[in-house]
């Protein structure tokens, strides 16, 4: 019986699980910050990436040859903008034509 009481009388586990608790809901706070900072920057760099590979030329021609008996006739494609398609895309700045939209909350999701 008196041990009993000893348990009921102790708090020590109180202090140790608001600790938890205070620690848990930082940790989870920041942990949401950063893993929207890091989502940001992947769509950055894909953006980033994208362009790039908008920005490679793939223009190519080939002039017709003519033989004794046969001859074949050349070709070209050139290749032309995109309609996002520029030169410029400052690291500062979002890349072209990626845009991330957050859809607002209207009064009847909230209630």
């Amino acid at each position: 019986m008196n041990t009993l009481r000893l348990l009921w009388a102790d708090e020590m586990g109180v202090v140790l699980s608001a600790e938890l608790i205070l620690i848990t809901t930082v940790l989870v706070i920041g942990m949401v910050v950063g893993l929207t900072t890091v989502r940001d920057q992947v769509v950055q760099e894909l953006g980033d990436l994208a362009q790039a590979i908008a920005n490679v030329n793939q223009s190519f021609s080939y002039s017709g040859v003519t033989g004794h008996h046969s001859s074949t006739a050349g070709s070209i494609f050139v290749d032309r903008l995109d309609d996002c398609d520029t030169n410029i895309d400052p690291l500062s700045e979002e890349p072209v034509c990626i845009e991330i939209c957050d859809i607002p909350a209207t009064n009847e999701d909230s209630e």
